[in-house]
């Protein structure tokens, strides 16, 4: 098992290098990057932006037409700005080096955590990690265990009632669940419920009320889980469909092999063989996978979530920049997810193990 999980880590550096090496390049090659839109905001003559971004006041260059822009620069709208302003924005932004060597020092801090400072944020990038993990840890925990409270039991219970009217409806529902997209469900209780038209029976906004810090210990666990009802709602209707068929199959599958017919002849109750013999076997998928589905719901799918509930986390701020292409923001966030994805996975394969030790983990080659 050591050797294994020795291997799987040292698998992760050549893992974590291809991913950000094939981000760096793309980024080389994408238009709009961070020193062309403050080109763009300076040939826009906007002042404000021009002294935030290099110190100076806007006259200090505009003022010289006979000192046209960098031409050939390679950047758009560089085109009647000096020379040695575009050469200041590139600094600013680090662009002054080559791609090669910006590339490897970002690597060098990112080895020791340490992420830089966001291009349009007036804030280390890990603190605005930090600041909107929060959210998204909110979103993605309670998600992920309301939707295993329900579907375990739901699907246990649909395997054993097979091809009943049970097993039937329930389909029906959780599959109807699972085709409508979760931001129309969330626009629909928004609708319902906050406010919208019908009734005003939840908060819209944030995770929590103002004066929060100020409420009972109690109020407090009450207010928060107030909040939480819509956008975890909308977030799991989706999710019930896969976990529960799932479940569903995984008993189904185990109940109709060799040793469930076994243990019925040596006169065992049809709780003992089910519970005793079959769950072990067949939550093998469904609680090794507990990990993944945590780590796929906390860093994606809830970008319109977040949005419709103006809800502030990780979702967001990746999406916003990226937009704004403010690059230690997203190569921090990409470094950040793909490392703690390669760390679930391997928690995924120990989990196998801890559910069934038969699983040799030592003859696996990677």
């Amino acid at each position: 098992m050591g050797a294994y999980i020795l291997r799987r880590l040292l698998l992760m550096i050549p893992t974590v290098f291809g991913i950000m090496a094939v981000s760096f390049l793309i980024t080389q090659f994408a238009p709009g990057g961070p020193v062309e839109q403050a080109l763009a905001n300076l040939s826009g003559q906007n002042a404000s932006i021009t002294e935030r971004i290099t110190g100076s006041q806007a006259g200090d260059f505009s003022g010289q037409p006979g000192q046209g822009g960098k031409q050939g620069s390679g950047y758009r709208g560089s085109q009647g700005l000096p020379p040695e302003l575009v050469a200041r924005i590139e600094k600013q932004f680090g662009f002054d080096k080559p791609p090669l060597e910006r590339f490897f020092s970002m690597l060098g801090n990112y080895l020791r955590f340490d992420f830089g400072e966001s291009y349009y944020r007036d804030a280390s990038v890990i603190d605005l990690v930090l600041e909107k993990m929060p959210v998204s840890i909110s979103l993605g925990l309670w998600m992920t265990l309301i939707s295993y409270g329900v579907c375990i039991p739901l699907g246990i219970a649909k395997a054993i009632r097979d091809g009943s009217r049970f097993d039937v409806w329930t389909s029906t529902v959780i599959i109807v669940g699972y085709a409508v997209p979760g931001f129309l469900v969330a626009i629909a209780l928004v609708v319902l419920f906050a406010g919208g038209s019908f009734w005003s029976i939840f908060p819209l906004r944030g995770l929590t009320s103002t004066g929060w810090s100020t409420f009972p210990w109690w109020q407090q666990i009450l207010d928060y889980f107030w909040h939480l009802v819509l956008p975890i709602t909308a977030m799991s209707l989706g999710a019930f469909a896969t976990g529960t068929l799932l479940t569903k199959n995984s008993f189904l599958d185990e109940i109709g092999k060799q040793y469930v017919v076994t243990a019925r002849a040596k006169g065992l109750t049809e709780h003992q063989v089910l519970y005793g013999h079959v769950f072990r076997n067949a939550m093998m998928l469904i609680i090794a996978g507990f990990p993944g589905a945590f780590l796929g719901v906390f860093f994606g799918g809830s970008l319109l979530i977040e949005t419709i509930f103006a809800l502030d986390g990780l979702g967001l701020l990746s999406y916003e920049s990226a937009v704004n292409r403010d690059y230690p923001v997203v190569f921090a966030t990409l470094y950040i997810f793909s490392l703690l994805g390669l760390v679930i996975g391997l928690i995924s394969d120990l989990a196998y193990m801890w559910v069934d030790p038969r699983l040799d983990f030592e003859g696996r080659k990677a």
